[in-house]
């Protein structure tokens, strides 16, 4: 079987990097080339890129060059791959267009997200564009949700294309413990113990490290064309997560937040309330969003394989049982010998 070419947009994020790994892993079945803007061309991640990864780098501006160009950058590619960041979702409209003009095999657009349908329940699933303030250099940015719209975009397009959704990863599943020994990779500001809804309702989570090594194995696959997948290494809930935490440290968390379906919309309204006065807020606009999750993971309970495969999901674990994602014990072994990186955003 020859190598499929795949241009992956987005590969120094986060998921884009697990990505890349995936792929670099399976070096006989992928060649990867990095699309990068011109203006990223001299960061120290992109070298990496090319001096430890030997990863070809192609360089175009997305947003601004002429159509023809994004063309040429597509032509001869087999699989496209989109890891782009939150606020530059739009920026993959012209690329589906691009893309369909020079015959890409298989379109991967910005998904990676908790299952979740479509109308209302998450704005990051939805066709919403919102404008911010950053906390940082105090600037107003547009900040585009819409991953609908991208999805739309490819079925007008009739253009070949995998969705694929992640859960939640373990990186930001876990609590915090008594004696402070996790909290050098909580990715939140400060400590918690949060339980949410009662802390019944089961969730898919994802080792942010596995991702890569699914993506390697959905897009090798005709199964998956023209459909969405989930990928999963458990289904646990949150009081499941903290038994865990509890039997393999030792400690017991005493000390738990109870948050009820009515605190999280709640806390949404709020939220909400106040980007209406201050639509540039960040700050809000954060915690509308973590709620709008929490809402839909734990009360409507979305991010499930049952209710992935009634939205039409194909499962992952099912598609590949013989591939063994790194679990959420394993990952908490690791977690306890000081052995994960935090996320930072």
């Amino acid at each position: 079987m020859s190598k499929q070419k795949v241009l992956l947009l987005g590969a120094t994020g986060h998921t884009g990097n697990s990505i890349l790994q995936g792929l670099l892993r399976d070096k006989a079945s992928f060649e990867v080339v990095a699309l990068i803007r011109p203006s990223s061309a001299d960061k120290p991640d992109v070298h990496k890129l090319k001096e430890e990864f030997g990863v070809k780098i192609l360089l175009v501006d997305i947003i601004n060059a002429p159509v023809e160009e994004l063309v040429d950058a597509l032509t001869g590619i087999d699989v496209f791959i989109s890891a782009i960041d939150a606020l530059g979702q739009l920026a993959q409209l012209r690329l589906v267009a691009a893309a369909k003009q020079a015959g890409v095999k298989r379109f991967v657009p910005c998904a990676w997200i908790t299952v979740a349908p479509p109308g209302g329940i998450m704005k990051l699933r939805d066709l919403v564009s919102l404008s911010f303030r950053s906390p940082t250099d105090s600037n107003e940015y547009q900040y585009h949700h819409q991953k609908e719209q991208v999805y739309q975009e490819i079925w007008k397009a009739h253009l070949p294309y995998t969705i694929i959704d992640v859960g939640y990863w373990h990186q930001i599943s876990f609590p915090s413990l008594p004696s402070g020994k996790v909290d050098y990779a909580l990715s939140s500001l400060r400590p918690t113990a949060e339980i949410h809804h009662g802390g019944d309702t089961l969730n898919m989570l994802t080792d942010l490290r596995d991702i890569g090594n699914y993506v390697a194995l959905i897009i090798k696959d005709e199964r998956t064309l023209n459909r969405f997948v989930c990928t999963y290494s458990d289904a646990l809930s949150e009081n499941q997560i903290f038994e865990i935490m509890e039997e393999m440290s030792g400690e017991k968390i005493v000390e738990r937040k109870a948050i009820s379906a009515s605190d999280i919309l709640t806390m949404r309204d709020t939220a909400s309330a106040r980007i209406e006065t201050d639509p540039p807020n960040w700050r809000e606009h954060m915690m509308f969003i973590s709620a709008e999750y929490n809402y839909s993971k734990y009360v409507r309970g979305d991010n499930t394989p049952e209710y992935a495969k009634y939205l039409g999901y194909l499962d992952a674990r099912e598609l590949y049982p013989e591939f063994k994602p790194i679990s959420f014990r394993n990952f908490v072994t690791e977690l306890l010998d000081g052995k994960i990186e935090k996320p930072h955003y």
